[in-house]
């Protein structure tokens, strides 16, 4: 096993930040080739920036287990658990949400799993900072064929109005249906006064993984059945 030297030096010192700059690289690489906003650059900065706190950590080593009345006693590890709370700011910032529709949760992920990768190898633990990117590239470039093959159930509200003669819920239904959905009738609300009514429908498909074909659709089609108005949201 290995663990933490006492002593840093410089040799030690590149070779890990070497180490953390080829890790996350290559995490990077993926989702720069993906058309993600945390690229190549974002992947290396964080990955190099948990690397340096443990960089620090180890150069602080020696001043630990002295006396109260000579040193500060330090909880070095307050750093590195620091840098993974901070972590969470910028997966947070890699996620976005619209109508229901969540995508960056891989990249928040993987930015997370490179800050563990930056840590080990700044503390020197080479085999497992390599064991774990070995493993970490193989699910981010393994699995993708295997996530886009697979097809996930997905549901969506969608509310339309229309005027009281309109035929707009049997154009609806079936421009839907052609596109291999189903519609779920649940309730209307007639004003008489205005002459419309408001439908509401749970639409189901299934889709690959991460594509949003249908949902983003879903109003256009709708107005073009006849509908005055679209609301649609994606549910659980």
């Amino acid at each position: 096993m290995e663990t933490m030297p006492l002593t840093l030096d410089w040799v030690s010192a590149c070779t890990r930040l070497a180490c953390a700059f080829a890790a996350g690289a290559a995490f990077g690489f993926d989702r720069s080739e993906s058309g993600k906003a945390a690229g190549l650059r974002t992947t290396i900065l964080v990955c190099l920036a948990a690397c340096v706190a443990m960089l620090q950590v180890n150069t602080l080593l020696t001043l630990t287990g002295k006396q109260p009345n000579s040193f500060a006693v330090l909880d070095l590890m307050r750093l590195p658990l620091g840098i993974l709370t901070g972590m969470g700011f910028i997966g947070a910032g890699a996620v976005f949400r619209k109508d229901g529709l969540v995508s960056g949760v891989t990249t928040a992920a993987m930015l997370w799993f490179v800050t563990v990768i930056g840590l080990c190898f700044g503390g020197g633990q080479y085999r497992l900072g390599i064991g774990g990117s070995v493993v970490g590239l193989a699910v981010l470039w393994g699995l993708r064929m295997v996530e886009h093959k697979l097809e996930r159930r997905k549901v969506a509200w969608l509310t339309v109005r229309h005027t009281l003669d309109s035929d707009c819920p049997q154009r609806l239904t079936e421009e839907l249906r052609r596109l291999g959905c189903s519609l779920d009738p649940r309730g209307a609300d007639f004003q008489e006064r205005e002459g419309t009514c408001e439908s509401r429908y749970l639409v189901h498909w299934k889709e690959e993984f991460d594509v949003h074909r249908i949902a983003p659709s879903l109003q256009e089609i709708a107005l073009a059945s006849g509908a005055r108005s679209v609301q649609w949201s994606m549910t659980d």
